[in-house]
């Protein structure tokens, strides 16, 4: 069998990892903006070192980022939502979860607030799963994913649901039915997706 080319840089042995960069922004203009914690921008972007091209348009949405909670309870079944999605028009399977909308929230506070805001539960024992980027050609969005064990029911305090959370509705159900439901693509997702294939792939259910 031959040899695939080496593709990397210089000849030299790639390093699988993401790295910070930044390229000159000539100018940003707001498109949306409002007391919200997203805003839409456009923003003319330059390549580094090539000042004699034509810098071209990106749409930025920026948002603060997000937290997304994989619960167990003691038999290993997930705590599960349904929940309405407008964009989308459709009803999903998900996860607890929710912005980070206070500047320099712990992403791990966060989750434990959407826990019981969404669920009515707090968690003794977090596990940090990954941290990831919903979809960078567009959204600044980080996700941070937690598997929560340990469960105790305390109620959702002065919290009220409103919008599509009143609707919301709430069950359990086991790991593996919804790692199965993931795998044949009747549950879509994102994070749920996500979530469930990191704990399964790490081995940290069953």
């Amino acid at each position: 069998m031959a040899t695939p080319p080496d593709t990397s840089r210089d000849g030299a042995t790639p390093v699988l990892a993401d790295s910070p960069e930044s390229w000159p922004v000539v100018s940003s203009t707001d498109l949306h903006r409002d007391g919200w914690v997203m805003a839409l921008r456009a923003d003319l972007v330059r390549r580094p070192g090539s000042s004699d091209e034509e810098p071209f348009r990106r749409l930025v949405l920026e948002h603060p980022g997000a937290c997304i909670v994989l619960a167990l309870d003691e038999d290993d079944r997930v705590l599960c939502l349904e929940q309405y999605r407008h964009p989308a028009q459709r009803r999903f399977v998900e996860l607890p979860a929710g912005l980070i909308d206070q500047e320099g929230e712990d992403p791990v506070e966060v989750a434990r607030r959407e826990l019981r805001e969404e669920a009515g539960l707090e968690a003794g024992q977090w596990t940090h799963l990954t941290s990831t980027y919903s979809s960078p050609g567009i959204i600044a969005e980080l996700m941070h994913f937690y598997l929560a064990r340990d469960l105790t029911p305390v109620g959702r305090g002065d919290f009220v649901l409103e919008h599509e959370e009143a609707d919301m509705e709430t069950f359990w159900v086991p790991f593996a039915d919804l790692h199965a439901a993931v795998l044949a693509g009747d549950v879509g997702d994102a994070p749920v997706v996500l979530a469930v294939l990191l704990a399964a792939a790490r081995g940290l259910v069953g």
